[in-house]
């Protein structure tokens, strides 16, 4: 799945701003609660393409890239556990990138 030009510009907002990438992790949650969940799976395709990328998350929760990439497709069916890993990693991972910055 290739993204889209509107796609590039908002993940280049996101690793110009951690503060924009703090409120697109909200926003996602958000959607989850809601039951929109192929929204946040597209917003969290997004956020991760923006911070840690597919290969540094694959490393961190020791998932092949190319299932994270499939997970977070729109037919993608993450489960639970690894939503949660999934999620639990870019928060970390911005909560350091704040500390740096």
């Amino acid at each position: 799945m290739t993204i889209s030009r509107v796609q590039e510009i908002v993940i280049q907002k996101m690793r110009d701003d951690p503060t924009l990438a703090l409120l697109k992790l909200e926003e996602i949650m958000l959607n989850l609660r809601t039951g929109e969940h192929d929204v946040a799976k597209i917003l969290l395709r997004d956020l991760v393409n923006a911070t840690i990328g597919f290969e540094g998350l694959a490393e961190r929760i020791d998932k092949p890239s190319k299932s994270l990439h499939r997970m977070l497709s729109v037919r993608g069916n993450p489960t639970t556990s690894n939503l949660s890993a999934i999620l639990a990693c870019i928060s970390e991972h911005l909560e350091e990138s704040a500390e740096i910055a």
